[in-house]
């Protein structure tokens, strides 16, 4: 299957373990970046579908088969769901590179990464321990984790497979159900994972995938009466409404926001692997990571040697359809494009120099853009300021290490952080420094499935992936006995 026309062209929506049209009977298209073109069409869910859906969930919650499910044997339909999804593999790298605009590679990286967040998480479901805490002679006491109930999850369109199975497996095997609002720019990949929960035996209602516009379905999952739990992960805006709803409820979120984050190269740095790690960070997936690197804070005695072999290595780069096996696919939508062009113009205004890139690549249809360097940036600059959410990296000089550090900081944002040094003593004082979910050092994205990702400041809270995102799905309850 390597053709747009393989993709299946119309998919249902996964309510209750079944298949289902929207209660309207209305669909979405779904377009291919690459060309610009119709895919296929999916089911457009409501409030309707959203008020059976959690209905569904609440259900399955209640039921004695989720209530009598043991720690270990959720934890074994972790496993037996990352076996499923594997026969899907071809499948999965085919949509990811026809919704998504992922690179093939990329598409069929997917799959691992998947498999990896099941069983990993699969593999703590019986490790949820409480305590016991001494009260004296005749009392016993102790404390147990205990589910929220219904967890509400809205899933990002740059990454929806690996995002929505992490959220759907932590709440999984901490005992909660799940409605998922998938992404109606690339939502295929999350029905070939509800049509893995079937097959590996998830009881029906506890994993429920409906795909709608987010001011309609999303917005009606966010302010639902019957969830319990919510995990966002979008935009500083899309946040915000998602929020606001939760409080009206008072209940728990995870959110996961939006970035700009920056990476600081001192002068002692090995400028070669540099270059190609800051690369990566910032022209991976088209720059379509909350977590990737768009500013580059760098010392002026290195500053034209790092720009210079960055330019170079952005010219390198083949801008191609995934499906043709590019460097860097498309971005998921003409309006996505569209902000990212009048983010760059808006740079020449403010007088940065656009060293290459900051337009569309001509010659191909579809939403691509040319990966993109800015220089001569200061750290007020719009361009410093605001996600592009594309392939455009700023770079801005500096000369002490203060500086740099009030620069990587200097933004409302604080998902990820970077630096790149020879000096491990300087390495560990400025990654105390940085107000960030995470620093990475000497390479851009260290870190796995193992290490807690979230953010501060305007990044949100709570932490997904590693042991410590399951504390986000469990509230303890204290038990107090008199002997």
């Amino acid at each position: 299957m390597t053709k747009a026309s393989d993709v299946r062209p119309y998919w249902k929506n996964f309510i209750n373990g079944e298949w289902v049209d929207g209660s309207e009977g209305a669909r979405i298209p779904v377009t291919d970046p690459a060309t610009g073109l119709k895919l296929c069409e999916v089911a457009r869910g409501t409030a309707a579908d959203i008020d059976r859906a959690v209905a569904a969930a609440r259900a399955c919650f209640n039921s004695d088969e989720w209530q009598n499910m043991l720690p270990h044997e959720r934890g074994a339909l972790m496993f037996r769901l990352a076996d499923e999804l594997e026969k899907a593999a071809d499948e999965v790298a085919l949509v990811e590179c026809f919704d998504n605009g992922k690179t093939l590679a990329n598409g069929r990286g997917e799959i691992p990464l998947t498999q990896r967040y099941l069983r990993y998480y699969g593999g703590m479901a019986d490790k949820l321990e409480g305590r016991q805490i001494p009260l004296g002679s005749g009392l016993l006491d102790y404390t147990i984790l205990a589910p929220y109930g219904v967890s509400a999850q809205i899933v990002p369109w740059n990454g929806p497979l690996p995002v929505g199975a992490r959220s759907i497996a932590c709440a999984l095997v901490t005992g909660n159900t799940v409605v998922l609002k998938s992404p109606e720019d690339s939502p295929l990949s999350l029905y070939l994972l509800a049509e893995a929960c079937t097959r590996a035996g998830v009881p029906k209602g506890a994993v429920n995938i409906v795909c709608g516009y987010g001011a309609e379905a999303g917005a009606a999952l966010a302010a639902h009466k019957d969830i319990d739990h919510v995990v966002f992960t979008g935009s500083v805006e899309t946040g915000r409404s998602v929020l606001r709803a939760a409080a009206e409820r008072i209940i728990p979120c995870v959110m996961e926001l939006g970035g700009k984050s920056g990476g600081i190269v001192f002068p002692d740095a090995d400028i070669d692997q540099t270059v190609e790690s800051a690369a990566n960070g910032i022209f991976k997936h088209a720059g379509q990571i909350c977590s990737a690197g768009s500013r580059l804070i760098v010392h002026r005695s290195v500053y034209d040697q790092v720009v210079e072999k960055l330019i170079a290595r952005a010219e390198s780069l083949n801008v191609a359809p995934g499906i043709e096996g590019g460097d860097l696919g498309p971005l998921i939508s003409e309006r996505q494009l569209e902000r990212v062009e009048a983010l760059c113009r808006v740079g020449v205004e403010e007088g940065a120099t656009l060293r290459t890139g900051g337009s569309r690549t001509k010659g191909l249809d579809g939403y691509f853009m040319a990966p993109t360097v800015f220089t001569d940036v200061r750290p007020d600059m719009i361009i410093a300021q605001d996600e592009f959410f594309g392939p455009v990296v700023v770079v801005i000089p500096f000369e002490e290490t203060e500086e740099a550090i009030e620069i990587a900081n200097g933004t409302d944002y604080g998902l990820a952080a970077g630096l790149y040094t020879r000096d491990l003593s300087l390495a560990h004082k400025v990654a105390n420094r940085l107000v960030a979910g995470q620093v990475y050092v000497n390479q851009w994205w260290a870190g796995g499935v193992e290490t807690p990702f979230g953010g501060m400041k305007r990044s949100g809270f709570g932490r997904e992936k590693g042991q410590e995102a399951l504390l986000g799905y469990v509230q303890t309850k204290n038990v107090g006995i008199k002997l």
